[in-house]
């Protein structure tokens, strides 16, 4: 049998693109009711009404939404920052694929090219500023 450390959140099934697109829907607009978010996505979708309320309960059931109801009409909202959903999933790959080393991360990162020279000067700003206010 396998225990499972409580401490750690549990791991979410990652977004496809259109939960992507509504879950940037309701960080952006706030809690939203399922016509809401049916008007905000068809400029880019052409989707019934039905299937977002569909997408909504599968977002639900995956933990990022909660709903409550208003005037018989759900109301979405999410479960965390956008910021917070990303920093969690930063350290989910951290944890697997950097033996928990966060400098293991950021020096892959440099080598890959993936971050631009303004951006680590401003790691390095941040990184300092912090330091700085911790003493």
């Amino acid at each position: 049998m396998t225990l499972r450390n409580e401490q750690q959140p549990r791991v979410r099934n990652p977004l496809t693109d259109l939960e992507n697109e509504i879950m940037q829907i309701v960080w952006s607009r706030g809690p939203s009711s399922v016509e809401a978010v049916h008007e905000a996505l068809i400029p880019s979708r052409k989707l019934k009404e039905s299937s977002v309320r569909t997408m909504l309960r599968r977002l639900e059931k995956k933990g990022y939404l909660s709903h409550e109801c208003k005037d018989r009409a759900y109301i979405y909202s999410a479960g965390e920052s956008a910021r917070s959903m990303a920093a969690r999933a930063v350290r989910q790959i951290i944890d697997r694929f950097c033996l928990g080393s966060v400098e293991e991360l950021v020096i892959g990162m440099v080598d890959a090219k993936v971050l631009s020279n303004e951006e680590i000067d401003r790691l390095a700003k941040l990184t300092r500023r912090r330091g700085k206010a911790s003493k």
